[in-house]
This record gives C-alpha cells, sequence and structure tokens, in this order.
C-alpha cells in the first residue's frame, strides 16, 4: 500500500488518466473528486462488497453500447461529488 499525505486542490494520478483530488476536509472527513475515462468503474468498497460476485454483468459494457448497468446512478453519483 501506498500512503501519501496530499493538501486540499493536490491530486494524485494513477495510470496516467485517473486523477484524485482533495477536494475538502472536515473533521475526520475528506472530499474527494475523481476524474476518470467513462470505461473505468469508480465505485466505494462498500458498494463493491455488495454487488453479487456471479451477476455475470459487466459495470460497464463495451465503447460501442452506451448503456449501463445497474451501477450507473452510483456512478453517477460519484461523479456528481468529484464536480
Amino acid at each position: 500500500m501506498l500512503v501519501l499525505a496530499r493538501r486540499v486542490g493536490e491530486e494524485i494520478v494513477i495510470n496516467g488518466n485517473v486523477r484524485i483530488t482533495v477536494l475538502q476536509t472536515r473533521g475526520g472527513q475528506v472530499r474527494l473528486g475523481i476524474t476518470a475515462p467513462p470505461t473505468v468503474p469508480v465505485l466505494r468498497s462498500e458498494v463493491l462488497d455488495r454487488r453479487p460476485q456471479s451477476s455475470g454483468k459487466p459495470l460497464i459494457l463495451s465503447d460501442g453500447d452506451q448503456s449501463r448497468s445497474n451501477d450507473a446512478p452510483i456512478l453517477a453519483g460519484v461523479i456528481a461529488i468529484a464536480r
């Protein structure tokens, strides 16, 4: 595990195309903004843990198909927080 210290406004870049920005700190909470391509699933671990392991449904469908799985509202919420 890599452990980093960041201040508000500073970013971490993963794989050159995923940016995690520290938006706000308050008490024991940190607000993060995540910018990632639509093909990269971004989920909180507790949401990922609730997903059925054998659902057979992809989180994100192929680039040619604009529809999304049932996780689209969750992903939209994460993106909204990042804005």
